[in-house]
């Protein structure tokens, strides 16, 4: 990077704030969204609400009324800068499978250690660069985009609360600027260790010293814990915290957390050779949680073959900023380092009384049987991908998802819900936008491809008409304009604020309007990367099918989950997205 190349954070104070809707903009849309999933008589009953809840004295007026004095409070970034906490921080569940995210790498000749040792050096050069700022800018389009996101990446742990969780980071008023942290934490076989990868001078060791260092943690670690503390992790919110803060009073815990939750990242060595890539997405999902600390913003996991991937807790990082860093990660050219000796390694140890003795293995069943009443299945396109798809004239995001809508129509008989997450970094701490994918032109291209009587024409024009319906829809989530994260964060400062007098609880919120929308049948989102094989994530819901997928110029990898009672559903799922993708290709090129 030269002296006129834009630091990381160049752009950040020019950026645009997000728009904050008008309340009438907000409620005709999300009638206009939810109309499509509702029969007469729930559409007549969320309209009546909704007519309520924009009137002139509605107490509606009074919460945006106190947003919009947020949105133009000094230090305010964006009307939702309360929203991501609340959202992410505030659920009660667990966050393993239910929230974290994966990335599976593309296979490498390495082995563990080897993978791993340079996994390490390629992540420890990013941070040094970021501490510096020389981490380029993300633009898109020419438009720069928030690197706001990356300050999560290093020595940031979600804490758990009773109420709501909170974080643990660098870039903090806690802990202002750059992690000064020299070590991260390896876990192997449910044992925990420290490990520096900089010298006390700030120096990286080199990928020998790193391999040598991973070795003594193999050896060490080679018998398996008896209490794996990393199990209590998988816990609901408020029994971790419950459990954690029991911990903290006992001898030498506080600087045990302390070791992990300030830690750059976690490494967690398995001992475990995937069968095959579905295995290997199901144990980056899931795995063995004794060798994880779900809490972690990020954790690299290295199987015992070498094959590698990341699991992401969600909180502060979304995909595309993962994606960014994880492309950097695995191309960054090693600088050749002479070796310095074995990096310092040590173990972790929790002091356990006998209540948490008894609550280690409790954890561990108790996700195990989660994880395993979680179904999954993997599809793959090598014939078709983006470029594709461009070819035969449409946006290669709408031709995927008209393709879910056709085959789960399909598999269950219904268009159900679809949530789509919709990238908007482009903004002053922009994150995502929520789009609701089911339109009035989504149904009819449903129904006239299963319609007898309906002839070519009428399929590609419905095809066609809907794909444009989706791409304008996007565009205008894109640009802030959507009405469901704006409609929940006047529910949240209801919440927040009960000074002013308004119950959560207005009437809108339990219409059909609001609850239909928002029971996704579909969850899904996109990771383009041509470094990664498949991305993954759970369903949303005890119907829900997760679908993530990978669409690449040249191919589509997607990784399916649902609840394993509605499996065979799924199964049926997956078979008929295989069809309707080449359907809709047929229809767009007769000859191919």
């Amino acid at each position: 990077m030269t002296h006129t190349d834009p630091t990381t954070f160049a752009y950040e104070d020019q950026l645009p704030r997000v728009p904050l809707p008008s309340l009438e903009d907000s409620c005709s849309r999300f009638l206009e969204w939810c109309a499509p999933l509702l029969d007469d008589e729930q559409r007549a009953v969320t309209e009546k609400a909704v007519a309520e809840f924009v009137g002139d004295d509605s107490p509606a007026r009074t919460l945006h009324a106190a947003l919009e004095e947020f949105d133009n409070a000094e230090g305010t970034r964006s009307w939702l800068d309360l929203f991501w906490p609340s959202r992410y921080l505030g659920r009660r569940d667990r966050i393993a499978l239910n929230a974290n995210f994966f990335f599976l790498f593309q296979p490498s000749e390495h082995g563990q250690e080897a993978r791993a040792a340079r996994l390490i050096a390629s992540t420890v050069e990013y941070k040094l660069r970021l501490d510096t700022e020389q981490i380029p800018p993300v633009v898109q389009r020419g438009r720069p985009l928030s690197m706001e996101q990356v300050r999560y990446l290093f020595s940031t742990t979600r804490i758990p609360g009773r109420q709501q969780d909170t974080v643990r980071a660098p870039y903090s008023d806690a802990e202002p600027g750059p992690s000064p942290a020299r070590h991260i934490v390896v876990f192997r076989k449910g044992n925990v260790f420290r490990m520096d990868v900089l010298s006390p001078g700030g120096t990286p060791h080199s990928v020998a010293d790193l391999e040598d260092g991973l070795r003594a943690i193999l050896d060490a670690g080679d018998t398996p814990a008896e209490y794996a503390v990393g199990h209590l992790t998988t816990k609901a919110r408020a029994e971790w915290a419950e459990t954690r803060e029991a911990l903290r009073r006992l001898d030498g815990n506080a600087e045990a957390f302390d070791t992990v939750e300030t830690a750059l990242f976690c490494v967690c060595l398995d001992d475990h050779t995937p069968s095959d890539v579905k295995d290997a997405c199901d144990h980056l999902l899931h795995g063995d949680s004794g060798n994880r600390w779900f809490d972690k913003s990020v954790s690299f996991v290295v199987f015992a073959d070498g094959t590698a991937g990341i699991n992401i807790e969600h909180c502060g990082l979304d995909g595309t900023t993962v994606l960014s860093f994880v492309d950097t990660v695995l191309t960054t050219e090693l600088a050749d380092r002479s070796p310095a000796g074995t990096p310092s390694v040590g173990p972790v140890e929790f002091t356990l009384d006998d209540t948490v003795k008894s609550d280690v293995p409790a954890s561990a069943s108790a996700f195990a049987d989660y994880a395993a009443a979680t179904a999954s299945a993997l599809v793959s396109f090598d014939d078709m991908g983006s470029g594709r798809i461009k070819r035969l004239g449409m946006s290669p995001d709408a031709f995927m998802q008209l393709a879910y809508q056709l085959a789960h129509n399909r598999a269950k008989g219904f268009v159900g819900a679809t949530y789509e997450s919709i990238a908007t970094r482009q903004y002053r701490a922009g994150r995502t936008e929520a789009m609701r994918v089911v339109t009035p032109e989504v149904v009819r291209f449903v129904e006239v491809m299963d319609d007898p009587d309906a002839d070519v024409d009428e399929r590609v024009a419905a095809l066609k008409e809907a794909a444009d319906k989706h791409v304008e829809r996007a565009r205008e989530c894109q640009a802030g304009m959507a009405p469901e994260q704006h409609l929940w964060e006047l529910q949240l400062v209801a919440t927040r604020r009960p000074e002013l007098g308004v119950s959560p609880d207005l009437p809108l919120y339990s219409t059909p309007g609001w609850t239909v929308m928002r029971d996704d049948y579909l969850s899904t989102s996109s990771a383009p990367s041509e470094h990664i094989q498949y991305f993954g994530f759970g369903s949303t819901s005890s119907h829900c099918i997760g679908v993530a997928y990978v669409l690449l110029p040249e191919r589509v990898n997607i990784y399916l989950s649902t609840p394993a009672s509605v499996a065979d559903e799924m199964a049926s799922f997956a078979d008929q997205l295989t069809t309707a993708v080449y359907e809709l290709e047929d229809l767009l090129d007769p000859e191919s």
